[in-house]
């Protein structure tokens, strides 16, 4: 089942400079809230603290020169929230397993990107997290877009006040790396001048941890990328401190096998950039594998990193962990533009499975991505939420909605006009050196 719905007006256009101030003869409105935001009493988080802070960034994204930002979100109020947040995310395992009541809804969303308005939107067309109402985030929250703090420590402030209600997975641009080529490390020292460096590093602690994949009312698996491979395998004599198992890398493995949830749990998820090998091969796999339409597990040559995965896989993943869905994100309509055979990512969502045990289910969540583009024909993808309902959960309503347009005015922070459109090509082998 799939609904669509169209994102709501805003006042100007998307380009020119990077101050975003709109002055009329009686100067910018007013902030819906009183600003700076201050932190709660003993950091006791209410769904107005949340509400206000989400009305004011998107206050401060039309009025607010970038540089100013402190003066909204000061650095104290920062520290305090991320503080909270990390404590809460490093506690929870690799593999999240989300039980939901009976009379509960989940929402899944895929890439969002920085895209502020777009998020506002989604959390207002779906509804905002709440007891009835689970979310399920699959990652990519910054890069690319102009507002990936803002939506990072919006998503955060909404996992500190229902820390069992909201659920933020990595992905892939979770990463130093990618942060560093796609804009988000240039977008916080913009943001934050003499005080970037700090506000970046605990932005990179949060990434830390942020959990690898979750198993939402025991058959929906959902990760950013996808699935991953074996990396133990059993030794006919006990190696001294290893329990009998090794660990496979690249080199030694010459067929290549999925993995087990239990390996998935054991992976050494703090890892965030290259080289992926031994304890690091699965979170790189979770993160950067593909479907494919032909079968069996090989290396993401086009990537250079994860794998790409048949159907017989997908079969093979399912039945095995007792599982009807897989849900990713992680391709958007630039990557899907070249790969043969699966569907375009127009809708938001493409089903790129369906085999016997159910089904695997690409979501992607930021329509009209990229926000920035060198070619005057854009992409104009529509974005989409899946939403999960009781009893069973494993029968998707696809939600498709449109951007959120015009976008207020302001510059990127990577140069996308000679950047790859997709990290498809990235040569994450040079910083394995």
């Amino acid at each position: 089942m799939a609904s669509s719905s169209t994102g709501s007006p805003c006042n100007n256009d998307e380009d020119g400079e990077n101050i975003i101030t709109q002055s009329t003869s009686s100067g910018p409105p007013p902030p819906p809230f009183e600003i700076p935001i201050k932190w709660p009493p003993q950091g006791a988080l209410s769904i107005e603290w949340v509400e206000s802070l989400a009305a004011v960034f998107d206050w401060s994204s039309r009025h607010v020169a970038p540089s100013e930002l402190p003066s909204v979100l000061p650095v104290s109020v920062f520290d305090s929230l991320a503080m909270s947040a990390s404590k809460i995310l490093h506690r929870e395992p690799n593999c999240l397993e989300i039980d939901v009541d009976s009379n509960c809804s989940v929402v899944v969303v895929g890439d969002v990107h920085g895209q502020l308005h777009d998020v506002l939107n989604l959390l207002q067309t779906a509804g905002p997290p709440s007891p009835s109402r689970l979310f399920v985030f699959n990652g990519d929250y910054v890069d690319r877009g102009a507002w990936g703090l803002e939506t990072f420590l919006l998503l955060l402030a909404w996992k500190v006040l229902l820390p069992h209600r909201v659920f933020l997975l990595r992905g892939n641009h979770e990463s130093k790396f990618c942060t560093a080529f796609y804009g988000f490390e240039q977008e916080v020292m913009a943001k934050y001048g003499d005080q970037g460096k700090h506000i970046y590093r605990k932005c990179l602690g949060c990434f830390e941890g942020l959990p690898l994949a979750s198993i939402i009312a025991g058959c929906v698996y959902t990760a950013h990328g996808g699935l991953f491979r074996n990396t133990e395998s059993p030794l006919s004599k006990r190696s001294k401190g290893k329990k009998g198992r090794r660990l496979v890398s690249c080199s030694d493995s010459k067929v290549l096998r999925l993995g087990s949830l239990g390996e998935l749990a054991r992976a050494r998820r703090v890892v965030l950039d290259p080289p992926w090998e031994g304890l690091n091969l699965i979170p790189g796999d979770v993160l950067w594998s593909d479907p494919s339409t032909h079968p069996g597990l090989s290396p993401n040559k086009e990537r250079g990193i994860g794998l790409l995965w048949g159907p017989d896989c997908t079969e093979e993943f399912l039945n095995k962990n007792h599982l009807k869905l897989i849900i990713r994100s992680h391709e958007g309509p630039d990557a899907r533009e070249k790969r043969p055979g699966l569907a375009r990512m127009h809708k938001g969502y493409t089903i790129d499975h369906d085999v016997q045990s159910g089904k695997l289910i690409t979501v992607f969540s930021a329509p009209d991505y990229p926000q920035f583009q060198a070619s005057t024909e854009r992409y104009n993808n529509r974005g989409a939420y899946i939403i999960l309902e009781p009893p069973d959960f494993a029968n998707p309503n696809f939600h498709t909605f449109e951007a959120v347009m015009p976008r207020p005015k302001v510059n990127a922070y990577y140069d996308y006009e000679n950047v790859i459109d997709s990290d498809e090509e990235l040569d994450l082998g040079s910083i394995s050196a």
